[in-house]
């Protein structure tokens, strides 16, 4: 099993960043692309991924700034993670694609399906805002968790962080998406009614970033859609319940 390990990746330069971005799976099948989520990289997914690369060509792509990708000098936003998105792609050449996105990005996600030429044939979410209003009804659990509080508290995604990145710089990373999340134009809201694609909307039922009623009215939204909450699990839910997980990713996607 070749493993996610950023050894073996390459780089697209898009809007003054550099993308890193890793292969992994059999090439001749679908195309399925991971994204992670907010202080993540791309080696979040293998819990799951060896799961998948029987059965696919995966594609895991680390965020702007996150991983190996380097920030740019431009103010972070869903519409720049879509296109670093959209760059990977059509450098690879793939015009139609599976999705995996966790919390920011399955936002990507989102905002791929609504407004993207890529055509996502099936979508999963997991822990995933879509409208601004969710950000909002969880302002206070967001706003003090600035980069000294993510030090201390999660000192693991830091330090991997500074260890991988090649221009790290944590503070400006935190500030940068902490703005994003409080961009109200970033996020599709309503535009999700015109997704088309087959979706899958997993959270955890005790995640207290992601509401009950997010994932309920997206799923109402949406007209071809699935709906998961994983009872106990939080935020997390990809690491803490992986089994239950993939039963229900494996029989989507098959």
């Amino acid at each position: 099993m070749q493993e996610l390990d950023h050894t073996n990746g390459n780089y697209i330069e898009n809007k003054t960043a550099k993308i890193y971005f890793e292969e992994t799976g059999n090439p001749q099948n679908t195309p399925l692309l991971l994204t992670h989520g907010a202080f993540g990289n791309l080696e979040d997914f293998n819990l799951i991924v060896s799961k998948l690369i029987k059965d696919f060509r995966v594609i895991a792509i680390d965020s702007r700034g996150h991983g190996k990708s380097t920030l740019g000098d431009k103010e972070l936003s869903y519409e720049l993670l879509q296109s670093d998105v959209e760059a990977v792609l059509n450098h690879l050449q793939l015009a139609e694609i599976d999705m995996i996105g966790i919390s920011d990005g399955g936002i990507i996600g989102y905002r791929l399906a609504c407004y993207s030429n890529i055509k996502i044939n099936k979508l999963i979410t997991i822990s995933s805002r879509w409208d601004y209003g969710n950000v909002l009804a969880t302002k206070e659990l967001l706003k003090n968790e600035d980069a000294d509080y993510r030090r201390k508290n999660n000192p693991e995604p830091y330090h991997q962080y500074q260890k991988l990145n090649p221009e790290p710089n944590f503070d400006l990373l935190t500030e940068q998406l902490h703005k994003m999340w409080f961009k109200k134009e970033s996020y599709p809201a309503g535009d999700v009614k015109n997704i088309k694609s087959e979706t899958l909307i997993i959270k955890g039922d005790k995640d207290k970033v992601i509401q009950r009623s997010f994932v309920f009215d997206v799923a109402e939204f949406i007209p071809n859609s699935n709906l998961m909450v994983v009872p106990f699990a939080k935020h997390l839910v990809y690491k803490e319940e992986p089994e239950i997980l993939m039963k229900a990713i494996n029989e989507f996607l098959a």
